[in-house]
């Protein structure tokens, strides 16, 4: 069966992929409604339907989500907790830029992070070792496969963290350039790293990730003299799409720019 979610934007895309027991299209989706969700095969769309019933499944679809985010967001406030979800392309230097902050922020800030991956714990391996707590969350084991974190998944991995004793939560999220800007984890900030590798023309093609965060922190600048990637050009694609955006320019491998990155923490840790 074939998954429709569906952008801030409007437009919508299916998703293929395994239904499991405490997903959330499990928990809104039952009740004779698959037919409405979406074909089977990407070549025969004559299961495909349209119409008001199948708008109604994705408004509990989406409404459950933004239900359990809010719960999620009141559970990190209850216990004082900064929460973050951090968003990218796959390589992009997520992991790489909090294994940085890990080793860099003060002693007296007590983070955890919800590792999000489809397989394997191999990023939250590279974390591991610097104090945090971390919560793996493999998105093959119990919700499909998944391409990005949903508030459903986010709240499974809380009572593997001692919330009281964190200040600062990373949400992780699976790289990908469109799914999770789609779906509300109840994080307080959305932060996306982009590499320089990836092009200049990325917030064109993909709008509704970077309309959906805060910051960007701009990654992989030690790369800038070896590249043909044309940063000003970039700059502007993004601020025609979001203007409002703060944007860092930084390199986890030489540090650049990161204290720039730490103060924005400290910032919005003090909100």
């Amino acid at each position: 069966m074939g998954r429709f979610h569906k952008h801030p934007d409007g437009t919508e895309h299916e998703h293929h992929g395994a239904d499991n027991q405490g997903h959330l299209e499990d928990q809104v989706g039952a009740g004779g409604h698959e037919d409405q969700v979406g074909a089977g095969d990407h070549g025969d769309m004559s299961g495909y339907q349209t119409g008001p019933e199948r708008v109604v499944v994705l408004e509990r679809i989406f409404g459950e989500n933004d239900r359990l985010a809010a719960a999620n967001r009141s559970t990190f406030d209850a216990a004082g907790v900064t929460a973050i979800n951090m968003m990218s392309s796959p390589g992009a230097g997520k992991t790489a830029i909090l294994r940085q902050t890990l080793a860099c922020l003060p002693d007296t800030t007590r983070v955890a992070i919800i590792e999000g991956d489809i397989e394997t714990s191999l990023d939250a391996d590279r974390l591991a070792g610097y104090g945090a707590q971390i919560a793996l969350l493999n998105t093959a084991n119990g919700f499909g496969g998944e391409c990005h974190l949903d508030a459903p998944m986010v709240a499974s991995a809380l009572p593997r963290l001692d919330l009281a004793t964190v200040d600062l939560l990373f949400i992780e999220n699976v790289g990908n350039l469109v799914c999770p800007a789609e779906f509300d984890v109840g994080a307080h900030h959305r932060v996306m790293v982009y590499s320089i590798t990836e092009g200049e023309e990325k917030p064109l093609k993909y709008p509704v990730m970077f309309r959906s965060v805060e910051l960007v922190l701009v990654n992989k600048l030690d790369l800038l003299p070896h590249l043909d990637f044309d940063l000003p050009l970039f700059l502007r694609n993004l601020a025609s799409i979001n203007p409002a955006a703060t944007v860092l320019q930084v390199s986890a491998r030489s540090t650049e720019g990161l204290d720039l990155w730490y103060d924005w923490l400290a910032e919005v840790g003090q909100r």
